[in-house]
């Protein structure tokens, strides 16, 4: 996958939405006003909530240790990030984007959550 199929596909989710709030270099694709996807625009990484717990996100790091790393601040709650030209199969980066969105989802408030489409 490319950085730009990375942004498209995190913006074709249901109430996905583009956000800055960092700054320039690194896109945030929020759903319900939450953060599923940190994109880094110069860095060519995405980060992504890759299981539940950091145990589970470390599974992904074992399989990949050349391009699956701990967030920075926020990896202890689960979050990866991923090099998005690394050795990562192009389906699992779609999994892995997919499952953080759908993790955050379910965490919404009802009230919050896109309608299915």
């Amino acid at each position: 996958m490319t950085l730009d199929d990375v942004i498209e596909h995190c913006l074709a989710k249901p109430g996905a939405e583009e956000t800055y709030p960092f700054g320039d270099g690194e896109l945030c694709c929020k759903v319900g006003g939450k953060i599923f996807a940190f994109i880094g625009l110069d860095g060519g990484t995405v980060g992504v909530k890759s299981g539940a717990t950091a145990e589970e996100a470390g599974q992904w790091r074992e399989r990949y240790p050349d391009d699956i790393t701990t967030s920075a601040y926020i990896g202890r709650h689960g979050w990866n990030r991923v090099r998005i030209d690394g050795a990562v199969p192009e389906d699992e980066l779609r999994d892995l984007l997919d499952q953080s969105y759908d993790v955050i989802v379910a965490k919404l408030p009802k009230s919050k959550r896109p309608a299915p489409s």
